[in-house]
């Protein structure tokens, strides 16, 4: 292969933008850290200075769970009706929508996301806003009514309390988004940690909520490193509740830093994600949707379709489709309108999808399309190009392991159930899709597969309205949908004696 076999976009446009200065949002003031100290985002495209951010410490951290705590015990947004924390949600998705542009820019130019999947995802998570605006209006405990004539049972749902949310870099604004604004319906307060690569959205969000009437304490945000910031965060006695998006390593740590205080967690971790593909499906339907569930953010998406299984039947005949289709996809400069896959997020772990695939080919494994990073003119950048590799084995760690780049690895099944148990011969279980034109497989594959989501002749189709979230090692919980709001809220049972009727017992 060489690069001319790929349609490559060279960077001619240019962000003519200052360096965005970030800093903490602590009880409804803008503040620098403690220390004094700062950190730099360089973009992954270009190398230009983004952004200049606050450096989180501990007594930062300490403030804002102290104002997250105070604001929840007054009652000051838990007492606030519901009909009016859905109104100043809904005030948020409409500020969303005015800055759509500035955050779809900040957002690509800290992450190396194409621009216009930049736009679309803050398009996305504004209709998130107003969907958990809706769930504001409707939380419902329930009335036990058959516990005799002189007894009355109350199920209460009450909101959790100080919760910590700690959000990736890959999806910065889709992620906060799909927790946050749940958290705010149920009446919660919040400390939030954005990644340190991609800070600066996050902080325009703050600005909406201020700007929307949020009372001062109820959102804080705190940025800077993991440790020691989001080690403060999971670990801290004040907090009632950890959400965290991120790796299955750091979500295993969490739960264990978490369990001397018991808290609540939910988890949004990684993912394998198979497609299956049966002899009768549509094959070019079916490579349209992999190329695009492998290449979408540039495969750095808990989501991405990396792996494909396929019947042996048809396996050369969809590879072929596959290649066919990877060499048109555009990679490059993403603040290209015609971009659809930009930079990977760092040299580090442009260095690590490529230890993947050199592994795999070193055993055996054939390497069809790239394998290789990418030199995209006029970008300084980490690219790494459209790859695919057949011939993969179960026990290669390109087929177990997440890989979050654009590496498509391709297996090859020849019954139902060999298929059945390659999808879930894997400690993951985010979501799993299937190919074919008979309902009966597909029903049958739904209920067999061990995953959150399974889509069914098609690939990452998303809505408000439907939870997401997996199983086994790929989390705790569920985001999204009606249910969204109740991991935020705790049951609290109510027993009430009318009259005078309770028989003495002394």
């Amino acid at each position: 292969m060489t690069q001319h076999d790929l349609t490559l976009i060279s960077g001619t446009a240019h962000a003519d933008t200052d360096v965005v200065e970030l800093k903490h949002l602590i009880d409804g003031a803008w503040v620098g850290s403690t220390t004094g100290e700062w950190f730099e985002r360089r973009s992954p495209a270009t190398g230009q200075l983004v952004s200049r951010a606050a450096t989180g410490g501990a007594a930062d951290v300490e403030a804002a769970i102290a104002a997250a705590r105070t604001a929840f015990d007054d009652r000051r947004w838990s007492d606030v009706p519901g009909a009016e924390r859905a109104a100043l949600l809904t005030k948020v998705a409409e500020l969303i929508d005015d800055n759509r542009s500035r955050l779809a820019l900040m957002e690509t130019l800290e992450s190396g996301k194409p621009i216009s999947q930049a736009r679309a995802e803050i398009e996305g998570a504004a209709n998130i806003w107003r969907y958990a605006a809706t769930l504001a209006w409707n939380i419902r405990g329930q009335s036990q009514n058959a516990l005799g004539p002189d007894m009355l049972g109350l199920v209460l749902k009450e909101p959790i309390g100080v919760v910590s949310i700690i959000t990736p870099w890959n999806f910065p604004f889709l992620i906060v988004s799909q927790k946050l604004p749940f958290a705010l319906a149920a009446g919660c307060t919040a400390v939030v940690k954005p990644s340190e690569m991609t800070s600066a959205t996050t902080v325009m969000l703050g600005e909406f909520l201020i700007e929307a009437g949020l009372p001062a304490g109820v959102v804080n945000i705190v940025l800077g490193y993991g440790d020691p910031v989001g080690t403060a965060m999971t670990t801290h006695p004040s907090v009632d509740m950890v959400s965290f998006t991120g790796s299955t390593a750091v979500g295993k740590a969490i739960v264990a830093a978490t369990a001397k205080t018991l808290k609540k967690v939910s988890l949004e971790l990684g993912g394998k994600n198979p497609q299956v593909i049966f002899p009768d499906a549509d094959l070019d339907e079916a490579a349209d949707a992999i190329v695009f569930g492998v290449y979408f953010n540039a495969g750095e998406c808990c989501n991405s379709g990396s792996r494909i299984i396929v019947h042996e039947d048809v396996a050369d005949a969809l590879n072929e489709k596959i290649v066919a289709l990877s060499r048109k996809v555009p990679f490059g400069d993403p603040l290209h309108p015609e971009t659809k896959v930009g930079a990977i997020i760092s040299p580090d772990h442009q260095a690590k999808i490529d230890s993947y695939v050199k592994e795999a080919a070193a055993a055996g494994a054939q390497v069809l399309l790239g394998g290789a990073p990418l030199d995209i003119d006029g970008m300084a950048g980490a690219f790494y190009a459209p790859t695919v590799v057949t011939g993969v084995t179960p026990d290669m760690p390109i087929a177990t392991e997440e890989v979050f780049g654009p590496v498509l690895s391709v297996l090859t099944f020849k019954t139902f159930d060999e298929a059945i148990a390659l999808t879930n011969d894997t400690r993951y279980g985010l979501s799993a899709g299937v190919w074919s034109e008979n309902v009966n497989t597909c029903l049958e594959f739904a209920r067999r597969a061990e995953a959150g989501t399974i889509w069914t002749n098609t690939w990452m189709d998303g809505y408000p309205e439907l939870p997401f979230g997996g199983i086994k090692e790929s989390g705790l919980g569920r985001e999204l949908g009606a249910g969204a709001i109740d991991e935020f809220l705790e049951l609290k049972t109510v027993q009430m004696r009318l009259g005078k009727s309770r028989q003495k017992w002394v």
